[in-house]
């Protein structure tokens, strides 16, 4: 195995792409849940799904072939006027943002012949797994000619496999790289994904894919997911339905028409914002003013800026502004401090006979160590790092104070 290669951060442009309380436990599982335990004041403990959810087909190769132990049977939804609620925990995280070191650090652990990205999310799998639905954030495009990093990115498919093997089973695509290689970086985008079973959406193929919001059953609940970006660095889309761009108008219809096709939970993904401010922009706060006041949308979780930015109640709806990044060879030698940091959140969503709605919001803080890029749990890592712990601490604790706590918004310390 090849030594991890040590780089420095490449060039920089204004997109700012560099390449370069209590215990908390897994509980046994009793005929197929897994118990996620989660030990705050004034938090429930939740059951989980051990598995994820399965997928309605779509066509364009929207929703390729699930995995069957992915399934969980689950009981079906309370009638009107019945108690009995169904509780979901969805798992949204950061930018994966593949600048060369980061793909050659995964050559590197592939024996110099295979890219092999897995081992670099092996300390964070447990939080992605303990959910019912995760969802990750594909910022880069990913095709089979020569991996290359900024300005102009493309990133080895293998990073399809990893997402997989994570746990991830949805992932957005639309992103201000999304249009880096063009319609042929979206195709073999889709393309890696669906040879991987992660479903996606965000970026089409086809203008039928891009009219078919993406729909699964979780726990026997319908949810939709949308994907949308702000900007394309300029890049002209080279068909109408390439990639969402994020204009309220389209997004309300796109949540409504979900709904019309039976989807009882509604989650938006949005790239926007202004890099490295962690104060949402005057286009993120509008935008989310308008969403939130939309019956359709059940949640808004939001990438780009590459620091982490707050999760607020807008409209009685939490909104999660922006998770920072999830892997990237950003540091303090070209970015903000926080360009090491994101966050792995965890919805817990409740429906009942009265509709849908977010109820709790856990999130992990999380910190890319260099020069290996393994993505660690800042409030715990320490015990095992203690090479790394002043940086961890440090890390955890500006996300805290970004993201923010309260009475619904709690960080996560411990080890599932």
């Amino acid at each position: 195995m090849m030594a991890p290669s040590v780089a420095a951060p490449e060039g920089e442009s204004r997109y700012g792409e560099q390449s370069g309380q209590r215990h908390r436990s897994a509980r046994a599982r009793r005929a197929g849940w897994r118990w996620l335990a989660i030990m705050l004041p004034g938090v429930v403990v939740l059951p989980i799904a051990a598995g994820g959810c399965t997928a309605s087909g779509r066509p364009g190769g929207h929703a390729p072939g699930h995995d069957a132990r992915a399934r969980t049977v689950a009981p079906p939804l309370p009638r009107r006027g019945q108690a009995r609620s169904v509780q979901l925990v969805v798992e949204a995280s950061g930018d994966l943002l593949i600048h060369s070191p980061v793909y050659e650090r995964a050559l590197a652990l592939g024996g110099g012949r295979r890219y092999d990205f897995a081992p670099l999310f092996v300390r964070i799998k447990p939080y992605i797994r303990s959910a019912d639905l995760a969802l990750c954030h594909v910022e880069t495009p990913m095709t089979p000619t020569a991996p290359s990093g900024y300005p102009v990115f493309n990133t080895p498919p293998e990073l399809a496999t990893a997402i997989r093997q994570t746990g991830w089973r949805v992932c957005s695509t639309a992103a201000n790289h999304t249009l880096d290689q063009g319609q042929r970086g979206v195709d073999d985008t889709i393309r890696a994904l669906d040879r991987a079973g992660v479903l996606h959406t965000g970026s089409f193929s086809s203008a039928a894919a891009r009219r078919t919001p993406l729909i699964m059953t979780v726990k026997g609940v319908r949810v939709a997911f949308l994907a949308y970006t702000e900007f394309t660095n300029g890049i002209p889309s080279p068909h109408p339905w390439s990639v969402n761009r994020a204009s309220a108008g389209q997004i309300l219809s796109d949540a409504h028409r979900a709904r019309m096709d039976g989807a009882q939970v509604v989650i938006v993904n949005l790239h926007w914002g202004d890099e490295y401010a962690a104060h949402p922009s005057s286009f993120q706060l509008a935008l989310a003013g308008q969403l939130t006041r939309s019956p359709d949308i059940t949640a808004i979780v939001g990438q780009h800026v590459h620091v982490v930015q707050p999760i607020q109640i807008i409209n009685g709806k939490l909104v999660v502004f922006g998770e920072g990044n999830l892997i990237s060879n950003q540091t303090s030698a070209c970015c903000p401090a926080a360009s090491q940091d994101g966050m792995i959140v965890l919805l817990t969503i409740t429906v009942d006979s009265s509709g849908a709605r977010v109820t709790f919001i856990h999130y992990v803080p999380v910190w890319v160590r260099h020069p290996d890029y393994v993505v660690l749990p800042a409030g715990t890592a320490w015990r095992t790092d203690p090479a790394d712990a002043a940086a961890l601490r440090a890390s955890y604790e500006r996300t805290v104070a970004v993201a923010g706590r309260g009475p619904r918004i709690q960080p996560v310390p411990a080890h599932l």
